[in-house]
Protein backbone atom coordinates (compact mmCIF):
# COMPACT_ATOMS: atom_id res chain seq x y z
CA UNK A 1 0.00 0.00 0.00
CA UNK A 2 1.62 3.54 -0.53
CA UNK A 3 1.57 6.26 1.99
CA UNK A 4 -1.61 7.98 -0.47
CA UNK A 5 -3.64 4.93 -0.05
CA UNK A 6 -2.73 4.92 3.53
CA UNK A 7 -3.59 8.01 4.30
CA UNK A 8 -7.11 7.68 1.88
CA UNK A 9 -7.79 4.73 4.32
CA UNK A 10 -7.43 6.16 7.53
CA UNK A 11 -9.54 8.92 7.21
CA UNK A 12 -11.83 6.90 6.32
CA UNK A 13 -11.45 4.66 8.83
CA UNK A 14 -11.18 7.66 11.32
CA UNK A 15 -14.43 8.85 10.17
CA UNK A 16 -16.25 5.49 11.18
CA UNK A 17 -14.67 5.80 14.60
CA UNK A 18 -15.71 9.06 14.88
CA UNK A 19 -19.21 9.79 13.04
CA UNK A 20 -19.12 13.70 12.13
CA UNK A 21 -15.61 14.07 12.48
CA UNK A 22 -14.08 16.94 10.46
CA UNK A 23 -10.54 16.08 9.34
CA UNK A 24 -10.78 18.98 7.37
CA UNK A 25 -9.79 21.38 10.35
CA UNK A 26 -6.36 18.55 11.12
CA UNK A 27 -3.21 18.95 10.13
CA UNK A 28 -1.56 16.13 9.03
CA UNK A 29 1.15 16.37 11.92
CA UNK A 30 -1.78 17.08 14.63
CA UNK A 31 -2.57 14.55 17.19
CA UNK A 32 -6.06 13.73 15.42
CA UNK A 33 -7.18 12.09 18.86
CA UNK A 34 -6.58 15.23 20.63
CA UNK A 35 -8.19 17.20 17.75
CA UNK A 36 -10.95 15.33 17.37
CA UNK A 37 -11.38 15.00 21.56
CA UNK A 38 -11.39 10.96 20.55
CA UNK A 39 -11.64 8.92 23.83
CA UNK A 40 -9.81 5.64 24.99
CA UNK A 41 -12.99 3.75 23.02
CA UNK A 42 -12.94 6.38 20.41
CA UNK A 43 -9.18 5.24 20.01
CA UNK A 44 -9.37 1.98 20.68
CA UNK A 45 -12.17 1.29 18.19
CA UNK A 46 -10.13 3.19 15.49
CA UNK A 47 -6.98 0.96 16.11
CA UNK A 48 -9.19 -2.16 15.60
CA UNK A 49 -11.13 -0.83 12.55
CA UNK A 50 -7.33 0.19 11.29
CA UNK A 51 -6.02 -3.39 11.82
CA UNK A 52 -9.10 -4.93 10.58
CA UNK A 53 -8.51 -3.11 6.78
CA UNK A 54 -5.28 -3.58 6.73
CA UNK A 55 -4.82 -6.97 7.98
CA UNK A 56 -2.02 -5.55 10.49
CA UNK A 57 -1.63 -6.36 14.19
CA UNK A 58 -1.16 -3.27 15.93
CA UNK A 59 0.53 -3.89 19.42
CA UNK A 60 -0.35 -0.99 22.11
CA UNK A 61 3.42 -0.25 22.03
CA UNK A 62 2.85 1.28 18.71
CA UNK A 63 0.06 3.61 19.63
CA UNK A 64 2.39 6.31 19.74
CA UNK A 65 3.07 5.90 16.04
CA UNK A 66 -1.50 6.42 15.33
CA UNK A 67 -1.38 9.46 16.49
CA UNK A 68 -1.48 12.05 13.97
CA UNK A 69 -2.41 11.21 10.09
CA UNK A 70 1.36 11.43 8.77
CA UNK A 71 2.90 9.27 10.97
CA UNK A 72 -0.19 6.73 11.11
CA UNK A 73 0.05 6.84 6.83
CA UNK A 74 3.82 6.22 7.05
CA UNK A 75 3.44 3.28 9.37
CA UNK A 76 0.90 1.85 7.46
CA UNK A 77 2.10 2.26 4.02
CA UNK A 78 5.33 0.64 5.35
CA UNK A 79 4.20 -1.84 7.22
CA UNK A 80 2.15 -3.35 4.06
CA UNK A 81 4.66 -3.04 1.74
CA UNK A 82 5.01 -5.89 -0.11
CA UNK A 83 1.70 -7.28 0.12
CA UNK A 84 -0.89 -8.47 -3.02
CA UNK A 85 -2.22 -4.45 -2.97
CA UNK A 86 1.18 -2.69 -3.77
CA UNK A 87 3.96 -5.48 -4.71
CA UNK A 88 7.16 -2.86 -4.53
Amino acid sequence: MTRDEALEMIRAVVEEAVPGADLSSVSPREDFRERLEMDSLDFLGFVEALSGRTGLVLPEQDYPSLTTLESCADYVATRTRGTKEDPA
